[in-house]
């Protein structure tokens, strides 16, 4: 999460920062020394503090930690009073809904009928996240994250300054107090930031953010001759708990248990942005000694989900409806497989109505012993990516972050054909020329080094899966 963070609850998404941006900051950055490097990283980090820890945060942690004792009864009154709230603003102030939505869609939502109403595929939002706004309000500072989920173009999602303080509120009181920890303490983050611009710097592969005690770690480096110098970062800044991308600190785990490295104790690890199997948590519990808990959510905090002391993922109904669905549209009984569709609530500025995440899961039928009376999701499917493997052995994920902030570029897909061959199919728009496929290119070698060849292929479509999805990263190394 290296200036703003890579989303605001630290889940999957890929945030506009000035380290990931290819602008006048990041270019300063990729030249200056690693002390200058770690004292810019502290002092955005200091004004993220502020944006994410200050003002009115206290208020939204006190109020998310006294509905958790809500019963049934609670929380379906809670719902439907936010639910007609942010319905009849999206009639009468929202362009998207207010344009496209039929009288009788329009009277549905007026009246909370939640089903009534169509579900939200993502392309209106990915062409004009402003169409999404709600048009009466003007808030300053105003916050813009985006997305790095199974389409290679990034959604923009736009956070007025509570909104963003009350998502940090939610994470703090049923993530990483459920896990024992806190954003208090000092901790490790595994995000898709550019931490290290050199790809080559094998030593360097972490900076430290000193106004938040929090070690960012690279994604992009993650090797086994690399292995030991994550380490040594636990061991100098005295990390307590770690949260990040699941298959990352999978991977560190597998070169902490073959090179028998020494681990400092932790007190857990949140994982995010990809599914954690079963033997995924048993190799990073080995390596790490600690629990793993994982979290289930999205960059538009359209649905918030997090493991309780007793292992079950709960979804936070404060933080937006959620249904699961067959393909006929009818709800799915407990234990079926469907399609999740989710309805924020925490965001009213930019108000996401039966979203589309593209992902399966199934409602658990047994209730939790942990006594919360917040659904329990018994298993989200389809978000395990392929890993990038470098020539050098690197192993990477989330690596579609090559596609942010590429104007020209409608969608994309990164196939690694060998460790030195890519791919990269991309579906242009009209502006596409060779100054956008160099860019592209320079960014595969920033990431993978100079001694892997690279091809741009221009496509009218990328392929979809039977669900009308595609993956942005495909890797046929095994």
């Amino acid at each position: 999460m290296i200036g703003k963070p890579s989303c605001p609850n630290g889940m999957r998404c890929l945030g506009k920062s000035w380290v990931a941006n290819m602008g006048k900051l990041d270019k300063i950055y990729t030249i200056s020394p690693l002390w200058l490097q770690n004292t810019m990283v502290s002092t955005y980090g200091a004004y993220w503090h502020w944006a994410r820890f200050g003002g009115n945060y206290q208020n939204f942690e006190d109020q998310y930690r006294s509905r958790q004792t809500f019963t049934q009864n609670d929380w379906q009154a809670y719902q439907d009073l936010a639910l007609k709230q942010l319905l009849s603003s999206c009639v009468h102030n929202v362009p998207y809904y207010r344009d496209n939505w039929s009288q009788s869609q329009k009277e549905a939502a007026l009246s909370g009928a939640l089903s009534d109403l169509p579900l939200l595929e993502k392309e209106p939002l990915r062409a004009s996240a402003a169409q999404f706004k709600d048009s009466t309000r003007h808030p300053f500072p105003s916050f813009t994250f985006y997305t790095s989920g199974t389409s290679g173009t990034p959604i923009a999602s736009l956070y007025t300054l509570s909104e963003l303080r009350s998502s940090m509120a939610l994470r703090e009181v049923r993530s990483a107090n459920w896990a024992g920890v806190s954003f208090s303490l000092p901790r490790a983050t595994f995000s898709g930031r550019l931490v290290e611009p050199d790809p080559n710097n094998d030593q360097h592969v972490y900076r430290y953010n000193a106004a938040e005690k929090q070690v960012y770690f690279s994604a992009f480096h993650l090797k086994p001759t690399t292995a030991r110098f994550y380490i040594d970062a636990l061991l100098k800044h005295k990390v307590v708990w770690m949260t990040g991308y699941a298959v990352s600190f999978y991977l560190l785990a597998r070169y902490i248990l073959d090179q028998s490295l020494p681990v400092p104790p932790l007190k857990a690890i949140i994982t995010t942005s990809e599914k954690v199997t079963q033997p995924m948590r048993e190799v990073i519990e080995s390596a790490f000694k600690c629990r793993v808990f994982e979290e289930y959510s999205t960059v538009e905090n359209a649905l918030f989900a997090s493991e309780c002391e007793h292992g079950r993922l709960h979804v936070s109904p404060d933080a937006g409806v959620v249904e699961i669905l067959r393909p006929d549209g009818s709800a799915c009984a407990p234990g079926e497989v469907g399609e999740v569709v989710a309805t924020c609530l925490l965001r009213s500025y930019q108000p996401l109505v039966r979203f589309r995440l593209g992902d399966l899961a199934a409602w658990d039928p047994e209730p939790c012993p942990c006594g919360r009376y917040m659904p329990v999701i018994k298993e989200v499917l389809g978000r395990i990516e392929d890993v990038i493997t470098g020539p050098d052995g690197r192993q990477m994920v989330r690596f579609h972050g090559i596609f942010v902030n590429q104007p020209h570029v409608i969608e994309g897909q990164v196939i690694q054909k060998t460790l030195q061959d890519f791919v990269v199919k991309v579906v242009p728009t009209p502006g596409f020329s060779e100054a956008d496929i160099q860019d592209i290119q320079a960014r595969m070698h920033q990431r993978l080094g100079e001694n892997i060849n690279v091809v741009i292929e221009q496509v009218q479509t990328i392929p979809r899966t039977s669900a009308g999805k595609f993956k942005a990263v495909i890797s046929k190394v095994k």
